[in-house]
């Protein structure tokens, strides 16, 4: 069984680099100016790399069960973690018109990228962070077609916002694997590609800091959205995630990652949803910022009852 400390320890540099980003925000370092070119750097380029770097050789993802399960896993929890959001909204008050929709979007959406990735690189093998990269096309498609419909309240699904560098990278590796091509990209072009997806994280995870810093000052908490969203998000969906790698008949990798998942707070993109589609911002933003500041203290927890629970053995290394 994963001992607290480990996983504390496992968890905690993510959470110093948004407290880096929120102090370096507030010495004037990370300027607001710069924040779109440096996250345009990070998404484009230093992020397809680094999972271009995990995917490329790896064992995990060389047959057909390793690809679809993930996907169609990480479409459909979410989803369901959308639907508790929805039903939870309404039990507070939340209507139509008053943050609903924004609330089961931001409450049932976990953190699948920039603090997810870290911790089950820490805590688990390559191949389980390999895994979590073809996992989070299906949560991809989730958010661009189940998340942009609720919000916007039409059926439109925006394709188009899967033409990314992260979706080539993903879907380029998963070719070069399945043909064996990977195994010819070593030498300086695979180091190359090494180094630069070694620093996606440390950039990425302090601009968001700065960037919560920014939202959250410009934020009178509600305290039923405060509440109600880490219910949703820390407790309720972590039991439908946490489920599913029990019951599920899927790999280890994928178990692993469904894990950490289930430990994760809100993700930040319903925040630029409910911006671009008529949502409430606000909502988002109080959401995303409590269950950030409180999964601190429940991600130990979590990630170590359910390992055990799930019947995963340590995998520290």
């Amino acid at each position: 069984m994963l001992s607290t400390k480990e996983i504390i320890w496992s968890v905690l540099p993510p959470y110093l680099l948004l407290l880096i980003g929120v102090i370096l925000r507030r010495v004037g370092v990370l300027r607001r100016d710069h924040d779109e070119a440096t996250m345009h750097v990070a998404f484009h380029v230093m992020y397809p790399c680094f999972l271009l770097d995990k995917i490329l050789g790896s064992s995990a993802v060389r047959n057909l069960s390793a690809v679809t399960w993930p996907i169609a896993v990480g479409f459909l929890l979410p989803v369901a973690g959308i639907a508790i959001g929805w039903v939870f909204g309404k039990l507070i008050g939340l209507e139509k018109g008053t943050g609903r929709r924004t609330f089961a979007l931001s409450s049932g959406l976990q953190n699948f990228g920039y603090t997810a990735i870290p911790v089950v690189e820490k805590l688990w093998s390559a191949g389980a962070v390999a895994v979590l990269a073809v996992h989070n096309l299906g949560v991809e498609l989730a958010v661009w077609s189940v998340g942009v419909m609720l919000l916007s309240g039409s059926n439109t699904f925006q394709w188009r916002k899967l033409v990314n560098g992260p979706v080539f990278a993903v879907v380029g590796g998963l070719l070069l694997v399945a043909t064996g091509i990977d195994q010819s990209i070593v030498g300086p072009p695979r180091e190359a590609i090494h180094m630069l997806g070694s620093g996606a994280f440390p950039v990425a995870i302090m601009l968001t800091g700065a960037i919560l810093l920014d939202l959250a000052k410009n934020e009178r908490p509600s305290w039923k959205v405060v509440v109600g969203g880490a219910l949703v998000r820390l407790v309720l969906s972590p039991l439908v995630i946490l489920s599913a790698a029990k019951f599920l008949p899927v790999a280890i990798e994928l178990k692993q990652v469904l894990v950490v998942q289930a430990a994760m707070p809100a993700a930040m993109t319903p925040i630029l949803l409910a911006r671009l589609y008529g949502g409430r911002a606000g909502i988002a933003v109080q959401v995303v910022v409590a269950t950030t500041v409180l999964s601190l203290l429940t991600i130990p927890w979590v990630i170590t009852w359910g390992s055990a629970w799930v019947g995963l053995k340590p995998g520290l290394h």
